[in-house]
């Protein structure tokens, strides 16, 4: 079960003109934003990431507007997990829960999930499916398979935020809510 004291957000290389490819990108970028919103809200950390900004671009304008408040770690491996300033940083919020938002889920996604299960700190990982994509429906479902078979747990940014909120009801669950609308 997600706990909101015990997960962090990893959000991956939703950036540059391959982001505006990827299969339903408004959907898409959407849903980021919220599970960027729902993690602010119940104070999860966030790890921002993005591969070769110099090369692909930074980060699309609304989640990056989002992230305004954090700085991103630029990386040239595929993984998160091949980045030594992310595996620290992740390290360093002592969570054991991770939750995956980006892009594309057949490869960066799918490497990180891969080395956050098998490495040596044996993450819990959680996906949100509905903020993870790709350029086809078939890599996408392919990658979230894959992840799903390597042990990671495939949820939605609704269902990632009400079972770290536990209640319906009180002012976090409010703000949550508008932002799901």
């Amino acid at each position: 079960m997600l706990e909101a004291d015990k997960a962090v957000l990893v959000v991956i290389d939703v950036q540059g003109k391959l982001a505006t490819l990827m299969h339903d990108k408004d959907k898409f970028f959407d849903n980021v934003v919220v599970m960027i919103k729902g993690a602010k809200e119940l104070a999860l950390p966030i790890i921002w990431n993005e591969q070769l900004p110099d090369k692909l671009g930074e980060t699309v304008d609304q989640v990056k507007d989002e992230l305004a408040d954090y700085k991103p770690l630029a990386k040239n491996c595929f993984s998160c997990g091949g980045n030594p300033e992310f595996v620290a940083a992740l390290k360093a919020t002592g969570r054991k829960q991770v939750i995956v938002v980006g892009m594309e889920s057949h490869v960066c996604v799918y490497q990180t999930v891969r080395d956050l299960l098998g490495g040596e700190d044996r993450y819990e990982v959680f996906i949100a499916a509905d903020a993870v994509s790709s350029r086809t429906p078939e890599n996408r479902h392919i990658g979230l398979e894959a992840c799903r078979s390597l042990g990671a747990r495939i949820y939605s940014v609704e269902m990632s935020l009400f079972e770290m909120l536990k209640v319906a009801e009180g002012d976090q669950f409010k703000r949550v809510i508008k932002s799901l609308k």
